[in-house]
């Protein structure tokens, strides 16, 4: 979205059963991330899950040993793609029996918030949830200008948006999808598309300004979180691929408007050739051309 026209980021909401005094805790460390809906029961988290008011459960362990067993097992199996997180403040005799019940329960993320450190933690995990959704979104609209697209294809734009920021160079997209780097490169040559370090690039920083809207994330949180060597590195970066500091980056693009950018460079002008492109199985019209200089 350019300037002039950005507009306050829609924010995921999180259903929580919390204490009384972890919820001012979350209150806090969602501050810009997120909205916590806080509840008294787990059947109005659950409730929340159904109509689709909440995208993640923040579920306390203490709060944890008042509630069903079988309830939470049930949440967890009718809703495997909404992450149930378990929080941790304080230790009780009952502490390490609750935690590993939730842990065979299905509720496989656990923040220990009994350290400072464990309120980032969970602070970093709210905004990794949020970049989550607009990855999401980009694959859902990709998935639309590309009809037909192969398998292969698809994985490759896949990996662009779910393995940030794991993946965060074309030797580690080549490793994931099989291929030499050298071979995955020249494959985007022959069929006349961009780079596919042009694609990540751009898919990286579709991440680094949905974090952007978190009025709360510093440039060096932001390219933290991202795995850039440094905050100096994330902004090479952004001056690279934009030609404009991260503070300008900032100012001009939400995440919507970073995929629609995306899509404008990288997708549209090239629908026809992606929807047929194979990079991990190159088609032997492109093998018999010559190799780039």
């Amino acid at each position: 979205m350019a300037a002039g026209t950005r507009r306050t980021p829609e924010r995921s909401p999180v259903s929580t059963m919390l204490t009384p005094m972890e919820r001012s805790r979350v209150d806090a460390a969602a501050q810009g991330l997120c909205d916590p809906l806080h509840r008294e029961s787990l059947d109005e988290v659950i409730s929340d899950l159904r109509q689709r008011r909440a995208s993640l459960v923040l579920i306390s362990v203490t709060r944890y040993g008042m509630q069903s067993s079988s309830r939470v097992a049930a949440m967890v199996r009718e809703f495997p793609r909404i992450p149930a997180v378990a929080l941790l403040t304080e230790t009780q005799n009952s502490t390490p029996h609750s935690t590993l019940a939730l842990g065979q329960l299905g509720v496989r993320t656990l923040v220990d918030a009994r350290q400072p450190t464990g309120w980032q933690t969970l602070r970093n995990l709210l905004a990794s949830h949020g970049s989550s959704d607009l990855q999401r979104s980009a694959l859902s609209q990709i998935s639309l200008d590309l009809p037909g697209i192969s398998p292969d294809c698809w994985r490759f734009f896949e990996l662009l948006f779910i393995g940030a920021p794991r993946i965060s160079t074309v030797r580690q997209l080549a490793r994931h999808m099989n291929i030499l780097p050298s071979t995955l490169m020249s494959r985007f040559f022959r069929a006349k598309l961009p780079a596919p370090k042009r694609y990540l690039s751009l898919a990286r920083l579709v991440s680094a300004a949905r974090l952007f809207e978190n009025s709360g994330l510093s440039v060096a949180r932001v390219a933290n979180h991202l795995d850039y060597s440094s905050p100096q590195s994330f902004g090479r970066h952004v001056r690279t691929v934009m030609r404009m500091s991260p503070v300008a980056f900032r100012g001009l693009y939400d995440g919507q408007g970073m995929v629609q950018y995306f899509r404008k460079e990288l997708v549209l002008p090239y629908a026809a050739t992606l929807s047929a492109f194979k990079p991990a199985a190159a088609s032997p019209g492109w093998m018999a051309k010559s190799p780039p200089r």
